[in-house]
């Protein structure tokens, strides 16, 4: 840090932890919509995750023109920018649903995508350098369970507002909710414009600083691929967001699979179909507090990384061999495995790119594409082979996470 490290982060990241929770939410309706439209609509699996696909494809394509807004206009307007982008996506879904157009459906989910490439390519650096990088993972951490909360509240936000099970509900029912989420975006968005959010710069960031640039060794550095270990961290960026994309959105899909909605959750008063979205996220939010606790202090950012690649290795094994009954359960070892590789990779490959900070986060932003490219592959290995098979898809990708938190962070130039 440069300019904000004798400053008190609390209150700037009380903010940066509603826009994560934004994030979350905008990510969680697809949790809902997928079954909805699939049924309503009769399309196949494959197709029905082609929501995901729409919402992610966008990381890919404005992820390195958010970091060019960044630069012009901070990133404080760029979170605003980001929510009224948000609004008009939500504001679609009503006429989507009204039509019951599966391809207004998709333009809308895109729209949200695009907001969330600009609001995650402002909010993760933005949290990764409000202080010591060493540290960073704890306080994304933090913000993870922000996040994560989210993600289930978004589905049972839109039962509770339409009041009917997910089985009865029809397109049109879609639209009241939708008009309460446009506004309380527009909400958010006049909030990030006002929130006490200073502007923070990486070490090293200003190119005018040649001092510092030498003797950091950034003045050798030509472009973002003279830093091996961003490029090798977006790669397993990319595999990760995929994968916790997998394990997240697909557990309503997966107990209406089993036809298992009905049961009570080993033996407790809960119905599997009532905890289905929050099952995983419980997992998640676990793992983030553990690594709240725990980073930089017990562990470090490197070490957390291999002991949740092995956590979600074990799950995947578990969710894909287990009898199918029981292997939904395992899905939350899978979540809790996830917990911390958002936390740990992003300030391991960001760490020593001085004036390439803001590129090097619009690489990562891109990386979280994966979240359209795998849930796809998924949908149409859960219609070639079954839905429990297609969760092999995870377990090379596992791996190569792994690999880069046992040796790929540490391959320098």
């Amino acid at each position: 840090m440069t300019n904000t490290s004798k400053q008190n982060y609390v209150v700037p990241l009380a903010f940066i932890g509603l826009m994560f929770f934004s994030i979350g939410f905008a990510l969680g309706i697809n949790s809902y919509l997928i079954p909805v439209l699939k049924g309503k609509l009769s399309i196949s699996s494959a197709e029905s995750y082609m929501l995901l696909a729409a919402t992610f494809i966008p990381f890919l394509i404005f992820g390195y023109p958010a970091s060019l807004l960044i630069k012009k206009i901070g990133y404080k307007k760029t979170m605003a920018f980001s929510f009224l982008l948000f609004a008009v996506a939500f504001g679609l879904f009503i006429p989507s649903a009204k039509a019951e157009s599966f391809i207004l459906f998709l333009i809308a989910s895109f729209v949200s995508g695009t907001a969330n490439a600009y609001l995650q390519a402002s909010v993760n650096p933005y949290a990764t350098i409000l202080g010591p990088i060493e540290s960073a993972a704890k306080r994304i951490s933090i913000m993870g369970i922000c996040n994560k909360l989210a993600w289930p509240i978004a589905p049972l936000f839109l039962a509770f507002v339409i009041g009917k099970e997910i089985q009865l509900v029809e397109t049109s029912d879609l639209a009241l909710p939708f008009y309460i989420i446009v506004g309380v975006f527009l909400l958010l968005g006049i909030i990030s414009l006002v929130a006490p959010l200073p502007e923070v710069k990486a070490k090293g960031e200003d190119e005018e600083d040649l001092t510092l640039a030498s003797e950091t060794n950034f003045a050798t550095k030509k472009s973002i691929f003279d830093f091996p270990h961003l490029i090798l961290g977006a790669v397993a960026l990319f595999f990760y967001v995929g994968v916790e994309t997998i394990s997240l959105a697909t557990m309503v899909d997966y107990s209406n699979e089993l036809g298992i909605n009905d049961k009570t959750v080993l033996g407790s008063d809960f119905r599997i179909g009532e905890l289905a979205s929050f099952i995983p996220s419980i997992g998640m939010v676990i793992g983030y507090i553990c690594g709240a606790i725990l980073i930089p202090k017990v562990i470090t950012q490197s070490l957390a990384l291999k002991i949740c690649s092995l956590l979600a290795i074990f799950g995947t094994l578990a969710v894909v061999l287990a009898p199918a009954a029981y292997s939904i359960y395992f899905i939350s070892f899978m979540a809790l495995g996830c917990s911390l590789m958002w936390p740990a990779i992003w300030p391991l490959a960001m760490d020593g790119l001085g004036k390439f900070t803001k590129t090097g986060a619009s690489l990562l932003t891109m990386a979280i594409a994966g979240g359209a490219v795998l849930p796809l592959i998924f949908g149409w290995l859960k219609d070639s082979f079954g839905m429990q098979n297609a969760y092999w898809l995870c377990l090379p990708c596992f791996l190569f996470i792994l690999f880069y938190g046992m040796t790929g962070h540490r391959i320098r130039k």
